[in-house]
């Protein structure tokens, strides 16, 4: 039987509940009268809350056809400033990961060029660093 994720997290929650209940159920019968009835109403309570969340959350849904998209027409309680609010921090990170390239890139030519006026300053050719044997004095010297 195939069962969709959210079914699967409904299932696995009554199962929960019915054992938390169970559980409660059997430590009633050592407990005081009045004790005991105000758990019972509080059971009731709570059962009434449960069932209207989830009589209320179903229909939503399912009349507006749209599901979690966001639609940017609509009066559904997004003023301009929620709608700013939305994009402002798409537009954060944008800015931040340009900073960030911005600041590698430079870092970047920054050692280029210390790489570069090492080589142009040193008393040896550039020439030599690239001879086979000039490596090789340099790792039996070292």
């Amino acid at each position: 039987m195939n069962h969709s994720p959210r079914n699967r997290t409904e299932i696995l929650q009554d199962r929960y509940g019915l054992k938390t209940a169970s559980y409660l159920s059997a430590g009633v019968a050592d407990l005081p009268y009045d004790i005991s009835e105000r758990l019972r109403a509080a059971r009731v309570q709570a059962l009434a809350v449960r069932k209207l969340a989830k009589v209320q959350a179903a229909p939503v849904a399912a009349g507006t056809g749209t599901g979690a998209t966001l639609t940017w027409g609509s009066d559904e309680g997004f003023s301009l400033w929620s709608r700013i609010g939305s994009v402002l921090p798409l537009v954060a990170l944008v800015v931040g990961l340009l900073v960030i390239h911005s600041l590698q890139a430079d870092s970047f030519v920054d050692e280029l060029a210390e790489v570069d006026s090492a080589l142009l300053t040193d008393d040896l050719p550039p020439a030599a660093f690239s001879d086979p044997g000039f490596l090789q004095f340099l790792k039996t010297s070292l």
